[in-house]
């Protein structure tokens, strides 16, 4: 890994840790795979933590840019999923 997760330092540290969590799930999923819950979970945390549309486009897309791995595409794919799969990208 040869790039940065887009961070936010108004956050706490106990926040950082979760959004670079959800960062680390989404790159799992490219490269291992995931479990769907593990996935969903990370995610509902991180829209905690980043509640606006607009802010979580603007962090997935240079996470996405930085590293070729979509947040948005592997969400979509675990919420399509039927309960308790994994997900490979």
């Amino acid at each position: 890994m040869s790039y940065s997760y887009p961070i936010d330092e108004t956050w706490t540290k106990q926040e950082i840790i979760d959004v670079v969590n959800f960062f680390s799930i989404v790159e799992k999923a490219y490269e291992l795979g995931v479990k769907q819950e593990d996935l969903l979970i990370s995610y509902t945390r991180f829209k905690q933590i980043v509640p606006s549309k607009s802010e979580e486009k603007q962090l997935c897309g240079k996470f996405e840019k930085e590293s070729g791995y979509s947040c948005y595409r592997t969400v979509q794919k675990a919420k399509a999923k039927e309960q308790g799969g994994r997900i490979k990208m």
